[in-house]
């Protein structure tokens, strides 16, 4: 496999349900384009849930394309991940129940990026500091994070299975 232009991320399915996971499997299968067979374990911060974590290494572009995949199934929780490379941001997408699709640019060291547009656009549309304070926690996936948060520690020292995308 070519490794020009290619990057790496991690998808984080934090809850799904068991009848569901299949279904994460192949949609995951489809974008890299090989098999993925996840390790499911409980879920403990939400009983009868299950969670899983797999890296992925492929081109530029292809965290974008997980997150859409994924977003078919409105009950999973789930976070892809897209380290920058050479020319293109990183990237970060969540997924909760009941917020939807987040996404945002990341830094070399995992920081979201806010651009100079998206400020400029913020501070035009607000008017005094507590809405100003609202969309900078919006531009920030501050609700996200919230949300997803007992999630993320319960996946703690979680074993982590690494694919490729072939072709």
């Amino acid at each position: 496999m070519s490794t020009r232009g290619s990057t790496r991320g991690v998808v984080y399915v934090h809850s799904s349900p068991s009848a569901v996971c299949p279904h994460v499997e192949w949609a995951i299968s489809g974008t890299l384009g090989a098999r993925v067979d996840l390790k499911w374990t409980a879920q403990p911060a939400s009983p009868g849930q299950l969670r899983a974590e797999c890296g992925w290494r492929a081109p530029a572009g292809t965290g974008a394309k997980l997150a859409a995949a994924l977003k078919a199934w409105p009950m999973i929780r789930f976070e892809v991940t897209e380290e920058p490379s050479a020319g293109v941001d990183g990237e970060r997408f969540c997924f909760a129940p009941g917020l939807g699709l987040w996404h945002g640019r990341t830094s070399a060291n995992g920081d979201i990026v806010v651009g100079e547009d998206q400020l400029r656009a913020l501070v035009s549309m607000t008017r005094g500091g507590e809405s100003l304070a609202h969309k900078l926690d919006e531009l920030l996936a501050a609700s996200w994070d919230e949300a997803l948060e007992p999630f993320r520690h319960a996946g703690d020292g979680a074993p982590v299975t690494w694919l490729h995308q072939v072709g």
